[in-house]
């Protein structure tokens, strides 16, 4: 059966299926020659006579460069739409950016610093008087301009009031981006079916986010005023800029419906009438602004979880070997402190979330007793469909794991290592492939606002990663924990606890849903109920009973409640006047309480700060496992009226100014610092970006493009055949290999080994992989060996509780990773540091921070060799239809389409697939020349 890719949200806005019979040559151009004239109108009662923006005062030299695929143009009318549909044609802008961030992956052998903007676009301030594409006063205002340029189409946003300034940031991410802001207020609100239409992606996607965020209006208002309340001047200057933005993102979607150039998928969901224009775009609210920064939280910013899991699979391993050693086992895998692992902070030590020496207040589930709570309930008609429950299962999965999306990078070298003597960066966030972006780029100008960047879809008020007049900053997750698992012991009844001693009610929180076909989605009628059932120590997630007693599991989230409070910190990012070093650009992130890593870079300076809302925890808690929800075992100072508890001091966060050199793939922050997520081991995605600045580090001499060639090298490369599989190789060949398939894999593997272990085309368009026989022998291995190298030793119910703490592989065309097929992130997470630990101790070679057995054929060099042997033989018997199954975007046995970046659709407009690069989604390439 071939395997279906994971969807989200609109794919199957599909035209050519999502309304059959429709979309006949004819019928098309009829319907487009009627809807092309107020489109046309509309363009141009908007654009006055083209004028340059005066460059603000920029540092940058021309130093500067960004890229953003596909486009910055995310809106397209219904015309557009069916165009796009019947003969592929794209919107303007829609799709200029992604041939050069594609040209890269087989460009950057030959890049000099002259060649940087054949790949990335330049980041400069302003636009020359000769690439202005069209100059708008939005709503004929005289305090702002919104400047376009030819080659991208970027907004240049100048205001020389600060309300007209954050008006018109408005006005252009609504021209930009209306219909995604739409679908993501939606999705954060737990009202996406009833929205976009019932399809299971869409299912699941309101399921994933509304169960880590399940707020009532009152809820979502409540986190503005805090927000306001408690930041003095800044909270009120924040509360007039978004209210200024509001206005601007209403003020388009006025115009636009007047003028009838909506994006077209209001009609297509059936918001909106082609013919009459009846029909409604809702206004944006102030609480909008929260629901969407619920879903970026929970998306990027969101450390922790998954403390059942972990109890799951201790008992599993306790039950295997007993107590001590199966705990001492427990922890091998966990690699909670591992001393081989690439750390971003080369220096200190940072304790957090250690291992107490006599752990306190643990709730450990009796053997066979979690059941998950249920978040669907009274499902009619194509809800209760098994396409509609596997969804559900799914968003569950994801929701609740540890293995959250922890995308990003990032590669900063300081002065002292570069061929100028400025610092050089390559830095971005990888938040997936989606068509339109879910990132916009903009330009900001204005009273105490300079900056320019990529932010957030319906959250641009500010610039969220960017450049500043003389300075730099981007971000990666950083994954620390912010999450605990409670065990509230019930009463009276399954919705009832005790809260310090008292039998408490339950907050029941409930989303009713339904919905009907569209020409868009023709997903049958049907409805459901989400609920929700919080407590003060957050909502159940899971019940279970612990020594007997009933309870509920859930989740404390520090953030919960606080989306909101880190606008301050972006605001301040964007203040030429409060960011003028180092110093005080940690001081600004630490006002986000999103867990990121956070990097900066100007002329003279580098520096690094971990931000999030680290919670002190009671002496004696273990914050990987569920604790008793009792005073004793509470965070230190926690008020549960607001969800505020005394967290650890900004000296305690990861931080430094003018390390030599810093790299972030989403490894480990610093020395003793517990990331959440498994796998922060000997072998990490970040060794790939370490090894290679290190070296470069070490030569001197250090440019812009020969930074931005580590990160793409690093981008091809496949982690297990650099870093592991030439140890496996070692194994096989402690002896001669006789039989011949056995024999031929391993010339193939040492080949592609010996040629750097990438994954790349032939030649750049080719879409064949050169060492594709290789490549496909490892992708086949892979699964096979890790399984009969642990799972002997393990027994199958640990080795299953220990692969759902983390998964086996994450390659390319792996549709079970944490980020499904197609998504071009990978090698995040795996088993690569057990294998490698492992062989090595077989091999008798030095290994810190051991696995407490040795597995692979029990330790023994010749069993451990006959079972990578044997594996390796039906690994290289495996076609390549067998190794890359079909889905709906490529056919079986098509190598390169399955390991290929392709767009999702989150709206009408559809994109071909690329090369796959494991590389941010938004990228800049900075060396500032001179500082204020």
């Amino acid at each position: 059966m071939p395997r279906r890719n994971p969807r989200t949200v609109l794919d199957r806005m599909r035209t050519p299926r999502g309304i059959p019979g429709f979309l006949k040559t004819a019928s098309v151009c009829a319907l487009i020659a009627g809807l092309l004239s107020p489109l046309s109108h509309a363009a141009a009662s908007e654009t006055e006579t083209a004028r340059t923006t005066a460059a603000a005062n920029d540092h940058c030299g021309n130093q500067c460069s960004d890229i953003l695929p596909p486009g910055q143009n995310g809106n397209a009318t219904l015309a557009q739409i069916l165009l796009n549909q019947a003969f592929g044609t794209q919107p303007e802008h829609a799709e200029d950016q992604l041939g050069p961030y594609a040209d890269l992956a087989k460009g950057y052998t030959g890049l000099t610093n002259d060649k940087i903007n054949n790949f990335f676009n330049d980041a400069s301030f302003g636009v020359p008087a000769d690439q202005v594409a069209s100059t708008v006063k939005p709503a004929g205002r005289g305090d702002v301009t919104i400047v376009r340029d030819k080659k991208t189409g970027v907004p240049h946003i100048t205001g020389t009031t600060r309300y007209g300034t954050e008006f018109g940031a408005g006005y252009a991410a609504a021209q930009d981006r209306l219909w995604l802001m739409d679908v993501f207020r939606h999705v954060g609100r737990g009202q996406l079916t009833s929205f976009a239409g019932g399809a299971p992606s869409n299912q699941g996607l309101e399921q994933q986010f509304w169960r880590h965020a399940p707020y009532s209006e009152a809820d979502l208002q409540a986190q503005i005023d805090n927000a306001v309340a408690t930041n003095g001047e800044r909270g009120k200057l924040a509360l007039a800029d978004v209210k200024a933005y509001l206005d601007g993102i209403n003020a388009y979607i006025d115009a636009s419906d007047s003028g009838r150039y909506f994006p077209g998928e209001y009609v297509l969901t059936g918001h909106k009438d082609s013919v009459t224009n009846a029909g409604k775009i809702e206004h944006f609210k102030i609480t909008d602004m929260v629901a969407l920064a619920s879903v970026i939280g929970a998306l990027f910013g969101s450390g922790g979880g998954g403390e059942v899991n972990n109890a799951l699979s201790l008992l599993a391993a306790q039950e295997k070997y007993g107590v001590a050693e199966g705990t001492k086992v427990w922890e091998s895998f966990r690699e909670r402190n591992d001393p081989e692992a690439v750390l971003t902070q080369h220096d200190g030590s940072f304790p957090y979330a250690t291992k107490p020496a006599d752990p306190q207040g643990r709730a450990l589930p009796d053997a066979g007793s979690v059941t998950q709570e249920p978040l669907v309930h009274d499902r009619t008609g194509s809800a209760a469909g098994s396409s509609a429950t596997g969804a559900s299962r799914e968003a569950a999965k994801t929701a609740l794991s540890s293995a959250k999306r922890g995308m990003s990078n990032a590669l900063v070298v300081g002065g002292e290592h570069t061929a100028s003597g400025h610092p050089v960066a390559v830095f971005g966030p990888q938040t997936g492939y989606f068509a339109p972006q879910l990132l916009l780029l903009q330009e900001l100008q204005g009273p105490g606002i300079s900056a320019r960047g990529a932010s957030f879809a319906g959250l641009s008020m500010y610039v969220e990663l960017g450049r500043g007049q003389d300075y730099s900053w981007s971000a990666t997750t950083s994954g620390q924990d912010i999450i605990d698992t409670y065990a509230v012991e019930l009463c009276q009844d399954d919705y009832h606890y005790l809260y310090r001693g008292t039998c408490t009610p339950m907050e029941k929180v409930e989303r009713k849903n339904a919905w009907k076909p569209t020409v868009a989605d023709g997903t049958a009628a049907g409805s459901y109920t989400m609920r929700v059932w919080r407590t003060k120590y957050g909502p159940v997630e899971y019940r279970a009973t612990v020594g007997g007693k009933k309870v509920a599991y859930t989740s404390l989230r520090s953030s919960f409640m606080h989306e909101a409070d880190s606008i301050i910190g972006f605001q301040m990012l964007n203040d030429p006047d409060y960011v003028t070093g180092p110093e005080s650009f940690q001081k600004a992130v630490q006002h986000i309480n999103y867990t990121f890593n956070w990097f900066y870079v100007d002329s003279e300076h580098t520096a690094y700060y971990n931000s999030g809302d680290n919670p002190v925890r009671a002496n004696g808690v273990d914050p990987e496992f569920p604790v008793w929800a009792r005073p004793a075992h509470e965070w230190r100072g926690w008020d549960p009226a607001t969800n505020t508890a005394d967290y650890t001091p900004p000296s305690a966060h990861p931080n430094s100014i003018d390390q030599d050199y810093y790299i972030s793939w989403n490894n480990k922050q610093a020395k003793d610092y517990t990331a959440a997520p498994w796998g922060n081991g000997s072998v990490h995605r970040g060794n790939l970006l370490e090894d290679r600045v290190k070296k470069l580090v070490q030569q001197g001499g250090v440019t812009r493009a020969s930074l931005v060639k580590a990160m793409a090298d690093a981008g091809v490369a496949d982690l297990r055949a650099e870093d592991v599989l030439p140890k496996l190789l070692k194994v096989v060949n402690s002896s001669p290999v006789t039989d011949p398939t056995a024999a031929a894999a391993v010339g193939k593997l040492q080949a592609w080994v010996a040629a750097g272990g990438k994954r790349t085309e032939t030649s750049a368009g080719s879409k064949k992989y050169a060492d594709a026989d290789a490549i496909r022998i490892l992708d086949a291995w892979w699964p096979l060996l890790v399984k009969a190298e642990f799972e002997p030793g393990l027994g199958s119910e640990l080795f299953s509780a220990m692969t759902a703490n983390l998964p086996v592989d994450e390659s390319p065309s792996a549709a079970h990773g944490p980020t499904g097929s197609h998504a071009g992130s990978s090698f995040q997470y795996g088993w690569w540091s057990y294998v490698d630990k492992d062989i090595r101790a077989v091999l008798g070679e030095q290994v810190r921070g051991p696995l407490a057995r040795e597995y692979c054929g029990g330790g023994e060099l010749g069993a451990c060799r006959d079972t990578l042997v044997s594996t390796l033989k039906e690994a290289a018997g495996k076609t390549a239809a067998q190794v890359y199954p079909g889905d709906d975007v490529c056919s079986a046995g098509d190598q390169w389409c399955a390991d290929s970046i392709n767009h999702r659709t989150l709206g009408g407009i559809k994109h071909g697939k690329i090369s796959w690069q494991n590389r941010p989604t938004y990228q800049q390439v900075v060396e500032f020349t001179s500082h204020r």
